[in-house]
């Protein structure tokens, strides 16, 4: 330090010399430090850059390997080495600022030892501390704070790489920047202040230089960045948007957690978004179940999921709650041989296929009979080996899919539709009694434009005092989100005795009692019309397209003509005619039932029989995986 010090003694003994004031001489003292400096600061700029260049990759590495440290670690050094990055050189600015203040404090100590002359800048003395002489000096500690104040704003909005950091490393670094300063200027002479003072107006000058010399703009892919930082924050959200979890929940997850992973040889794992998707699995684990010694090991992300009461009397399900972020590292190391979903997307998100097994066979169970390729997402199966398919349209779009796209070839299982199986069970067991008062059913779909929010009323209009039971019944979003609404169409439909708003889901007898049903684009008129041979009166509001592709496989979605095989459609500017088209549809209940029927039966897998064909399926896979491990012992 006694080295330095007399060195930079040297150079503010010259700027003395040449300017006859001390106050300027620190300040020309400052500039040529930064001068001196400026290959360094240069360097720092595009090492900056090039972490800024690097961060789609480095969040994609995060997406990507999702709670595992070890891997995260592993594949960001080899990115760092790649790019030839060095993390620890943003230090080097603040590691050669301590140096040359500590180097300073010598200077100007000396200075004041050896009796200079002038100490005084503007009148003000530079031998003060503020400590000690309070008074006027208590500016000092004032001026510096505000100064690094300015430098922090403008690093947080100009520099390519503090711009990045989050709210807490802007917010907090500003908060040491100033405090570091308000103590300088209290504890140290007020020479030792002012070059703190105009080095950080200097940095702030240099900043805007080097941004004009060395553009970040012309280097990093901003729109990929925030792509990237979208995409990671939503699975940062994961699990936070049904509210916060209580202590038991992460307690038990952890535990959950473990012993899945306590479990060696796993043949049939099944994962649930959550308890309303066991209806889905229902069948083929009842099957599994009387037929195999199989144990089910049943992950979902429910806490409060039926699986936990089911399992409590049924010894070869094994229930575990994992929450929708763990799941990421559990999905990654998965060990087993068949894993079932109904969750689409596997691969293109957060959640991937095993890093640990590649002979894994992923089955997609889809939870509806409509058009796979236009109401999900574009490559949204991908992924999967095996696909349960509903019915011949689904596994025609997979293959010409499979064709258009170029891609592996999967397993496609003429299975059918375990659920409407069950659905047409019990409707056959209900009673049947003719209506003496025909009885139709609104229910419109969860999304924009629907029958809610473009034309309800109008229909309500026009239908009423024409002898019919209307029931409204909203999807439960509707009732969530817009209770307002909800209750002014109660409101204002009071005095009708012919029209109930319906908001109460325990029970779907009054689905399957009413005799129409007047919907859009909602898949519960499947269920509706293939359970009960009912007729649905569709109103054309516009189509929900998940996939803008859909078209490029040339086959028409079922979604859309199959409306004119189980019903009618009205367009908007037909609203008018709902009640006469409700009319002849009633009328003709008997043609329908026999043509739906037949439609029921054409396009529709295995009815009757659709959770052993897919349980066979499933018990035929592991029975395969069983064998090939053996022959590899």
């Amino acid at each position: 330090m006694e080295i330095l010090s007399t060195a930079l003694g040297y150079v503010m003994n010259f700027c003395y010399k040449l300017l006859h004031d001390y106050g300027l001489a620190i300040i020309l003292f400052t500039l040529i430090s930064k001068i001196v400096l400026l290959p360094v600061s240069i360097w720092v700029q595009k090492n900056s850059i090039k972490m800024v260049k690097m961060q789609p990759d480095i969040n994609r590495i995060l997406i990507k390997h999702y709670g595992d440290k070890d891997e995260i670690a592993e594949e960001q050094s080899k990115l760092y080495k790649k790019e030839k990055y060095n993390p620890l050189a943003s230090l080097i600015p603040l590691i050669i600022q301590i140096i040359l203040l500590l180097g300073v404090v010598a200077v100007i100590k000396d200075g004041i030892n050896e009796g200079v002359a002038n100490m005084k800048f503007c009148g003000y003395d530079l031998t003060w501390i503020t400590t000690k002489q309070w008074g006027l000096s208590i500016i000092t500690p004032i001026i510096a704070g505000v100064s690094a104040w300015l430098l922090c704003v403008a690093q947080n909005a100009s520099n390519v790489l503090q711009a990045e950091q989050s709210k807490l490393n802007k917010y907090g670094m500003m908060i040491f920047s100033v405090g570091l300063s308000l103590y300088l200027g209290c504890f140290v002479y007020a020479g030792v202040a002012l070059y703190w003072t105009a080095s950080n107006i200097f940095a702030i000058l240099q900043l805007y230089l080097l941004n004009w010399a060395i553009n970040p703009k012309n280097y990093v892919d901003y729109e990929a960045l925030e792509e990237t930082k979208k995409e990671l924050a939503e699975i940062e959200a994961l699990g936070t948007k049904k509210g916060k979890r209580n202590k038991e929940d992460i307690k038990r997850e952890k535990a959950d957690y473990k012993k899945f992973f306590s479990v060696v040889n796993k043949h049939l794992v099944f994962y649930s978004e959550g308890s309303g998707f066991y209806k889905y699995f229902k069948g083929i684990i009842e099957y599994i179940l009387n037929n195999t010694n199989i144990t089910i090991h049943y992950v979902t992300s429910d806490p409060d999921d039926q699986i936990f009461r089911i399992a409590e009397k049924e010894s070869k399900i094994k229930p575990y709650y994992i929450g929708e972020k763990k799941l990421i590292t559990l999905m990654m190391k998965m060990d087993a041989d068949v894993v079932v979903m109904t969750m689409p997307d596997i691969e293109n998100y957060h959640i991937k296929r095993s890093y640990i097994r590649k002979d894994i066979n992923y089955v997609y169970v889809p939870h509806g009979m409509d058009s796979l390729n236009m109401t999900m997402r574009t490559g949204s199966m991908d992924h999967y080996d095996s696909v349960l398919c509903t019915g011949k349209i689904q596994k025609e779009e997979i293959e010409k899919t499979e064709e258009v796209y170029n891609l592996p070839k999967k397993e496609l299982v003429e299975w059918g539709y375990s659920l409407l199986d069950e659905m047409r069970e019990d409707y056959a067991k209900m009673p049947k009694k003719e209506n003496d008062i025909k009885s139709i059913l609104i229910a419109p779909s969860w999304q924009k434009d629907n029958i809610v929010d473009s034309c309800l009323e109008d229909i309500l209009d026009n239908l009423k005092g024409h002898g019919y039971k209307i029931t409204v019944r909203p999807h439960p979003q509707h009732v969530r989100h817009m209770p307002e609404k909800m209750e002014g169409l109660k409101e204002r439909y009071k005095n009708d005795t012919d029209i109930e708003i319906q908001t109460d889901f325990s029970s779907n007898s009054t689905v399957f009692e009413a005799d129409l049903m007047i919907t859009d684009w909602s898949g519960i008129a499947y269920e509706y019309a293939y359970t009960t041979c009912k007729p649905v009166l569709f109103i054309d509001t516009p189509m929900k397209i998940m996939n803008p592709e859909y078209k490029k496989i040339g086959i028409e979605p079922l979604n859309i003509w199959m409306r004119y095989e189980i019903g009618r459609v009205l367009k908007l500017d037909e609203i008018d005619k709902t009640a006469d088209t409700a009319a002849k549809m009633l009328a003709a209940s008997d043609t329908y039932k026999d043509s739906i029927d037949r439609f029921v039966k054409e396009y529709v897998y295995n009815l009757g029989s659709s959770a052993s064909v897919g349980a066979k399926y499933i018990i035929q896979e592991i029975q395969k995986a069983i064998k090939r491990h053996k022959e590899q012992e």
